[in-house]
């Protein structure tokens, strides 16, 4: 029979005390939910497990400290995102423009609650859907294929001021829903691991 904890109090205190009902607990309550948040941003399934077992494996090696978290909820989530981005820089060779979305993404972690991002996520998915047809196609084939301008020019045979014309247009639509923040984004979006089409 499993136990349930309904007070947070408690259930740190349990955890301190190696109760391992208590992590149980709590892997059952938020280790779905954490997978998912973090397969929002790498698009690979293994690796959001393997990064939110690393977090509960860290979280019970330092059960005595457990107490001192505010709320356990915010803070796996916050650890979580934190390995995503410690991940991403060791797997890659960051370029310097990339160091600048890094940090950026980093900062707006801090701002806001992972809910919130994952929702402007999200939203920056549905709002490249709704770009206009030959929009979309030519901002996919700069962000999602990694192509040149020359590169796109080719294969939809316009010219190279037309491709980023319909770039320069998407990012001006894009920006009317999330400002200054779509940067940071759309790197973590088209970046982070390798892009997977079907979460479109």
């Amino acid at each position: 029979m499993k136990v349930i904890f309904t007070d947070e109090k408690e259930l740190k205190k349990e955890l301190k005390n190696s109760n391992e009902k208590a992590l149980s607990y709590l892997m059952d309550t938020y280790h779905q939910p954490l997978c998912l948040y973090v397969y929002s941003f790498c698009n690979d399934s293994d690796g959001a497990k393997d990064i939110v077992q690393n977090i509960f494996i860290r979280l019970w090696e330092k059960r005595e400290k457990v107490e001192a978290i505010v709320s356990l909820k915010r803070f796996l989530y916050k650890c979580c995102y934190n390995e995503f981005i410690s991940q991403y820089r060791k797997d890659k060779k960051i370029l310097a423009f990339e160091v600048e979305h890094v940090n950026a993404l980093e900062e707006l972690i801090k701002e806001e609650n992972e809910a919130l991002l994952k929702k402007q996520i999200e939203l920056l998915k549905i709002e490249i859907q709704n770009l206009p047809p030959r929009c979309k196609k030519t901002f996919l084939l700069s962000k999602q294929e990694g192509l040149s301008n020359l590169e796109i020019s080719h294969k939809m045979d316009v010219t190279i001021k037309t491709v980023e014309g319909q770039i320069t247009k998407a990012f001006k639509i894009l920006r009317t829903k999330l400002g200054d923040k779509i940067s940071p984004i759309l790197f973590l979006l088209f970046n982070s691991k390798k892009f997977n089409p079907n979460i479109f």
